[in-house]
């Protein structure tokens, strides 16, 4: 897949089969769109191309709305897009200035002008342009003028999918990762660099990798602890995922800490990758450090089980 970081870098390409939208979580209803344009692109003998764009709107149109996070960084969607099989990835940037370009201005400028579309697809109610005054019905009145093509994904297939990027972010918040996966067709994930912590779990035995999380927009689960799978340099090991904010311990600050099972290496400053596979509870108040311990243990021993058992058989 290449990869563009502007509209204007764009050129040279037969055919464009071109497909645009955030795709936050490049979920199952967002395959159905990719998958058809592959299709066409197939068919008509053009290349799949799919526009987007960052930061999010909506982080530019509200700026003091800080309550947005997102499914993937950028990489991330870069990464799934990939794998998903686009041929071309424009990654426009998104101002306030872009915001206010019109419907017409859209089509002709950017789709017709500079992309040179042979064929666009959209998912089911698709709006773009300035206020979201585009839609598919003005795409339909101005592609034969313009020389395009345009087919809009039926409401059906969508609607049988059941899935949208906004179900996903409440089963996330709510904890319900087992669902959130199931929507995503894949586990999802948290990177982050390993960073100084407390070292409180090292005295207790389960010493744990704190993870710093670059992006402040990436969405993080709720508080508990979860079955995990974790990528350090390559390989893979179980684990156990805290994310809160320690009420057994005096310091309160919240924290995203794993510990990995069978694994004794340094890895202060690396990156690493977490997948999550299970919510296994919620975070608990324990009278004192013991307690505590003697629970790691029972939370231990259950993601062990939980791994060995045919309820994880997709790792």
């Amino acid at each position: 897949m290449k990869v563009y970081y502007s509209i204007s870098d764009f050129q040279n390409v037969s055919r464009p089969i071109l497909t645009t939208g955030t795709f936050d979580g490049v979920h199952f209803g967002h395959k159905i769109i990719i998958d058809r344009l592959k299709e066409i692109a197939k068919k008509q003998n053009g290349e799949t191309v799919l526009l987007t764009f960052s930061p999010h709107p909506r982080m530019v149109l509200f700026p003091n709305d800080h309550n947005l996070q997102l499914i993937n960084t950028m990489d991330e969607k870069i990464k799934l897009l990939e794998q998903a099989g686009v041929d071309h990835l424009i990654i426009h940037n998104f101002t306030k200035v872009f915001s206010r370009t019109t419907s017409l201005q859209f089509i002709r400028d950017i789709i017709v002008n500079k992309l040179n579309t042979h064929k666009l697809v959209i998912g089911y109610n698709h709006h773009f342009g300035r206020n979201r005054e585009g839609s598919f019905e003005h795409l339909k009145e101005y592609a034969p003028l313009y020389g395009f093509e345009v087919e809009e994904i039926p409401a059906q297939l969508i609607d049988d999918v059941s899935i949208s990027s906004t179900k996903i972010r409440r089963a996330l918040l709510s904890g319900d990762v087992s669902k959130a996966n199931y929507f995503l067709g894949y586990n999802y994930l948290l990177r982050g660099q390993v960073v100084e912590g407390q070292q409180i779990g090292r005295t207790l035995g389960f010493p744990t990798a704190n993870l710093k999380i670059a992006d402040e927009s990436k969405l993080i689960p709720s508080d508990g602890v979860y079955a995990v799978l974790v990528e350090v340099k390559g390989q893979f090991f179980m684990g156990m995922m805290n994310i809160g904010n320690n009420p057994s311990l005096i310091s309160k600050k919240n924290s995203i800490e794993v510990h990995i099972f069978d694994f004794d290496s340094d890895i202060y400053n690396e990156q690493i990758e977490v997948r999550f596979f299970k919510r296994i509870r919620e975070e608990i108040r324990f009278e004192n450090l013991q307690a505590l311990k003697n629970q790691l243990e029972t939370d231990k021993a259950t993601i062990k089980a939980l791994f060995k058992s045919d309820e994880l058989d997709n790792i």
